[in-house]
């Protein structure tokens, strides 16, 4: 019964409360539209250069061609669209970033709820109380109830609340979008990965193919010897040579290794826990044609930019709060409740309380703190445009580097094709005179050695174009705008 009293007083009391809330609700919509102090954040301008010219090759360059959020498909690899779509998945990095993200999230509807809102509290209390014997009069025992509900709220006459809240909206947008670059670095790394452990491996086929055949060349030269047809010269000469390629194998073994233990952990796995999809460099198909971006595109696409922008903007709003901080600050409080010695009387006429007035604080003198503390947000925010302005010079030089990383890597990769495609005929040639006795076997595995070797530099040149085409789609943003839902601003 108790219980029901109380909850009807305090109902009672709400009801009241909430119908007295008119007037704080005129001077919030008075705050949230007056001046806001500090400066008014702007993009800067995208730089003015001009695209990159570069040469087509058998890639063509296209002039504002979109990037498909899912770049790593255009290799036609069904291996490598498991390994990047198992990374996305199971990568603790990329956890850690949307982890970060979601707390960047709360603290803005923190800070929202915290500055633009106000602050109602209900205290409600009962006590059982003595009094001590005073002028003659005996002591007594006596109940003791207060209920009450407050509000406190800081009027934002300069802005400063909606600069914090402004600044916590620009710490969500840099969380977004370094979350957007971890993803985009995750990608990246896994294809190149994935692209260098196939060119291992495929080293690794043609030296060892390289070995036996000058193995089998200085067996036939030992032979020869006994016979008088060459020199211990020629010989030690071969075993030197054969001694030399074998010595690449071990370096090849070595990065094998060492690029399929850190595939694994970049999809999420511990080095040998679980078979990796096996890619073979000649099952990747080359992109056939290239985006080049205009400069503005580049700012707006690229993570690292967009996201060093948004501290910029965040650097901006703390200067308005800094600012708005140097004027006087008016703080509304109120309260109405009740106070009584018996609960069923808590909120007659005659117990109810109220209270409401104005808080101006206004400071006068602080040692200079304030202006200090203005200096040293404007000091930030110079120190964020600066660093801005380094990240997009990084970033074009990072452009740059791989446009003209593809056209050269491809004209290597023609050259080292003729190389193979000559040595190819230069051996069959040499098979076929071998069949007529026109030379010896000695100059077919002669032949078979140059061969191999000119494979080996043709997978080095292969791969090499297959990673600078990766390092192109991340250097130029790698179309995460072209997600479901996502648009750049």
């Amino acid at each position: 019964m108790k219980n029901k009293s109380i909850n009807r007083a305090l109902s009672l009391m709400l009801n009241r409360f909430i119908s007295k809330l008119g007037i704080i609700s005129c001077f919030c919509a008075f705050s949230l539209n007056a001046c806001m102090m500090g400066p008014d954040f702007k993009t800067p301008a995208a730089p003015n250069v001009k695209p990159l010219k570069v040469a087509d090759s058998t890639q063509h360059f296209t002039l504002n061609q979109t990037i498909p959020a899912d770049w790593w498909t255009l290799y036609h690899s069904p291996a490598l669209n498991e390994l990047i779509t198992t990374g996305l998945t199971n990568s603790p990095t990329i956890d850690a970033a949307t982890a970060t993200l979601r707390q960047a999230k709360e603290q803005l509807n923190a800070q929202t709820g915290n500055l633009l809102l106000p602050a109602v509290t209900l205290d409600a209390n009962g006590q059982r109380q003595r009094t001590g014997i005073a002028s003659g009069e005996p002591a007594g025992v006596f109940n003791l109830y207060n209920a009450s509900v407050s509000v406190a709220y800081t009027l934002d006459v300069w802005g400063a609340s909606r600069r914090q809240i402004e600044g916590a909206r620009a710490a969500v947008e840099n969380q977004q979008h370094e979350l957007r670059a971890a993803q985009l670095m995750l990608t990246g790394n896994i294809a190149t990965s994935a692209i260098m452990l196939a060119s291992f491996n495929a080293q690794k086929t043609a030296t060892e193919a390289l070995i036996k055949a000058q193995s089998d060349q200085l067996d036939l030269m030992q032979k020869q010897l006994s016979l008088g047809g060459v020199s211990q010269q020629d010989i030690l000469a071969q075993q030197t040579q054969l001694e030399q390629t074998r010595a690449l194998l071990p370096p090849i073994k070595k990065s094998l290794f060492q690029t399929q233990n850190a595939l694994a952990v970049l999809v999420g796995r511990f080095p040998d826990e679980k078979a990796l999809p096996f890619i073979q460099l000649d099952t990747l198909s080359l992109p056939a044609s290239l985006p080049i971006s205009i400069p503005s595109d580049i700012v707006k696409q690229r993570p690292d930019i967009q996201a060093s922008l948004a501290l910029l903007h965040q650097a901006s709003a703390a200067v308005g709060v800094a600012t708005a901080n140097m004027f006087p600050q008016m703080t509304l409080n109120g309260s109405y409740g009740g106070s009584s010695t018996i609960l069923n009387t808590l909120f007659n006429a005659s117990t109810r309380t109220w209270s409401f007035g104005p808080q101006l604080a206004a400071p006068l003198f602080n040692g200079g703190a304030l202006s200090a503390q203005k200096r040293a947000a404007i000091a930030a925010f110079d120190a964020a445009n600066a660093q801005y302005h380094q990240t997009v010079l990084s970033a074009f030089q990072n452009v740059a580097d791989s446009l003209r990383a593809v056209e050269t890597d491809a004209r290597l990769e023609i050259t080292e094709k003729k190389a193979e495609s000559t040595a190819h005929a230069a051996l069959e040639l040499t098979r076929q005179q071998f069949t007529l006795g026109g030379v010896s076997f000695l100059a077919v595995l002669n032949a078979e050695s140059q061969y191999n070797q000119a494979i080996v530099q043709r997978i080095l040149a292969t791969a090499a174009r297959l990673t600078d085409t990766v390092a192109l789609f991340q250097s130029l943003g790698g179309g995460w705008w072209n997600q479901k839902g996502v648009a750049v601003s």
